[in-house]
């Protein structure tokens, strides 16, 4: 297995752009693969969390792999990572911090249905600079930093190379919206806010997919009323960001992290692909 990053490899992020930041990051997503892979090939155990939200083996291996993968490669930056924090770790929210959700998506994981992803960012001045989102059940990663790309990623193959990378954009939005909504979220304030939007079709898609696909150009928005986490959002934020796209809060600003005082909780946000429908349609 190639490893664009081998352990003893610190990452110079002071002389990185964007974009390499990302490539970075992408790299401890995908050395997570095989260990969430093997969980869901061969079973595994499934447990609630004190929230009620279900957690598996997956989700520990896979954030061990991608936490030691960054520490080693960025000793001086803060990881924020959801198994070790939801354990009763202190969020080292600062200026600059990673986070990582190695496993988001935990339902979708526990139906087999290949939604799911490993997702890892880097936040700066509280906003998604760069970020990584790896499905390895569908062989497919996304990563943003100035700009977006999708490949082919198979499990157990190392990081694939620069020309297999296809750069990704928003596309301008249609006369009829295609919307994407939460397979295993839905509620009253969601069917509101569509109805007052042009909707041609809705799908249906899990976890950060649904901020890989509008950066694709393949969906229009995503609005999301029910609660989240920070390390639900920023990788997928990140891709879509740099994909042209937009994430706005109620207040129709971009979507802020490092929110301590609220314990990294988000609020109600909306994803856009046209900036300019976003404009006018951000009205919560």
């Amino acid at each position: 297995m190639r490893q664009l990053y081998p352990d003893g490899h610190q990452f110079k992020f002071g002389l990185a752009s964007a974009d390499e930041i990302a490539v970075f990051l992408a790299d401890a997503a995908v050395a997570a693969g095989p260990a969430v892979m093997d969980v869901y090939e061969h079973g595994g155990n499934v447990w609630s969390k004190g929230d009620g939200s279900p957690v598996t083996l997956a989700d520990q291996r896979a954030e061990a792999v991608i936490c030691a993968k960054l520490a080693r490669g960025v000793p001086t930056i803060p990881i924020i990572a959801e198994e070790s924090t939801s354990s009763g770790k202190l969020a080292a929210v600062a200026d600059r911090f990673l986070l990582v959700d190695p496993l988001d998506g935990t339902k979708e994981f526990i139906a087999r249905n290949g939604e799911f992803t490993i997702n890892v960012a880097l936040i700066e001045q509280g906003a998604p600079i760069a970020g990584a989102v790896y499905a390895p059940a569908l062989g497919r990663l996304w990563l943003g930093g100035q700009h977006a790309f999708v490949c082919e990623a198979k499990v157990g193959e190392g990081f694939p190379r620069r020309e297999a990378w296809r750069p990704i954009k928003v596309r301008r939005a249609p006369s009829a919206l295609v919307v994407l909504a939460s397979r295993s979220h839905g509620d009253s304030q969601t069917e509101a806010f569509l109805a007052r939007l042009p909707v041609g079709e809705r799908q249906s898609k899990g976890s950060s997919l649904k901020f890989c696909v509008i950066a694709e150009g393949l969906a229009d928005v995503y609005p999301r009323f029910g609660p989240t986490m920070e390390w639900d959002t920023a990788a997928g934020d990140a891709v879509l960001r740099a994909a042209g796209g937009a994430v706005l809060d109620s207040s129709g600003s971009p979507l802020a992290y490092g929110k301590a005082v609220d314990h990294l909780l988000n609020g109600a946000f909306v994803a856009w692909g046209d900036a300019e429908t976003a404009r006018s349609l951000t009205a919560l």
